[in-house]
């Protein structure tokens, strides 16, 4: 990203794009300090391994104009779907049919759009499990999608645990399994799919599976929405695989107190009895480092 010569940083070349920033030196998270350049650049550091998560998805988007607050006073965000009528031209959209209206999304095909996320404070990306086509028609999903949630009792080694049982369940279905510490609470847990199922035929496979170890295990395990059974147990978020569902993307930044990431994870690192969430410096040394664990769903995805 090259800015123009204004003390500023009003102005800036991204990808080839022209666009306006601002506010740069506010802080968005501010029990680090990191501000909203800082956030600029973490998106220009790990576009090369974001970008193909997002290419073809319509993104709904989780906004913290103020920044995220502190633990004791966090900010209140929302959700934005349809694109900011203050989106340049050049940003990519597309238009998606609901029951009674129609919603323009933008579409992500290069950094540019990720450095405008940010002017926006965009700082959650949130995407479904399917693409759209050159003519825009919504295709099959070329990914499911498992989210391990740990209910009151429960932590994130529970959650490896889970996602361990769950790998296994899909290895049997010929299906590779990749963990993402959420950069919440828990894991999501992705595995690529070949687009010959209709979103309703994977969130029922899903749903088995996640039902099948609840009876395998139902002191450590439950796939019900109902949340007065989660306490001590991990729940199995098997809906977000719903056409109408959206997961946050991997390597976006989580609108926490402090700014973590869903995090690409390697199954080793799983087992760590000191498993935990990683933040964004974290993960950009690994970015750097050529660490991806999820380049093998990225080269699925490519393809797909």
């Amino acid at each position: 990203m090259s800015t123009g010569s204004s003390a500023q940083r009003r102005r800036a070349t991204v990808a080839g794009r022209r666009l306006s920033l601002s506010n740069l030196d506010k802080e968005m998270y501010p029990a680090t300090g990191m501000t909203k350049a800082d956030v600029q650049e973490y998106l220009r550091a790990v576009a090369p391994v974001m970008v193909p998560h997002l290419r073809g998805r319509p993104v709904t988007r989780k906004r913290w104009p103020d920044g995220v607050g502190t633990a004791e006073s966090p900010m209140k965000p929302f959700f934005r779907k349809a694109l900011e009528d203050s989106a340049p031209d050049w940003v990519p959209r597309i238009d998606q049919q609901h029951q009674d209206h129609t919603t323009t999304y933008p579409l992500v095909d290069d950094e540019a759009v990720l450095a405008w996320f940010g002017q926006v404070a965009a700082l959650e990306l949130h995407v479904p499990q399917w693409r759209v086509d050159d003519a825009g028609d919504p295709q099959p999903p070329d990914r499911m999608v498992l989210d391990l949630d740990p209910g009151d009792g429960s932590d994130l080694r529970d959650c490896a645990q889970v996602a361990r049982w769950c790998a296994e369940l899909l290895d049997g279905m010929a299906l590779t399994g990749i963990p993402v510490t959420s950069g919440s609470a828990g894991i999501h847990l992705y595995a690529a799919l070949d687009g010959s199922r209709t979103s309703p035929e994977v969130s029922a496979v899903a749903q088995e599976l996640a039902q099948a170890l609840e009876k395998e295990h139902p002191d450590q395990v439950v796939s019900r929405m109902d949340r007065s059974a989660r306490r001590g147990k991990v729940f199995i978020d098997w809906s977000q695989n719903s056409r109408s569902k959206t997961t946050v993307a991997p390597y976006s930044l989580r609108g926490r107190p402090r700014p973590t990431v869903a995090a690409p994870r390697t199954w080793e690192e799983l087992e760590d009895p000191d498993l935990r969430q990683l933040e964004c410096d974290e993960v950009l040394r690994r970015v750097a480092d050529g660490l991806d664990p999820l380049q093998d769903l990225s080269d699925s995805d490519a393809v797909a």
